[in-house]
């Protein structure tokens, strides 16, 4: 579980968790998140310079137990493929 907040009070703490786990991979890169109530999913966007990613991670997949792993990798690879 990377936060056991919701919606909107998930943000920053998914917001500081997404930016060491893009730092760690890409250190030019960084990490803004917001939340999309209407799909109740996160959307991340990643971006590197002029290059931007959009993506979303779901609510369950960011409050689940033992689910960080897969949404750590999930980012890794987003930020490859930046």
């Amino acid at each position: 579980m990377i936060t056991n907040k919701q919606a909107e009070a998930a943000v920053e703490d998914l917001e500081g968790w997404a930016n060491r786990v893009v730092r760690s991979t890409d250190p030019g890169a960084e990490a803004s998140i917001y939340y999309d109530g209407d799909s109740s999913t996160y959307v991340i966007r990643l971006a590197r310079g002029s290059r931007v990613l959009l993506f979303r991670l779901s609510e369950a997949q960011v409050r689940t137990p033992g689910r960080e792993k897969e949404c750590e990798d999930t980012l890794k690879r987003k930020v490859r493929d930046l």
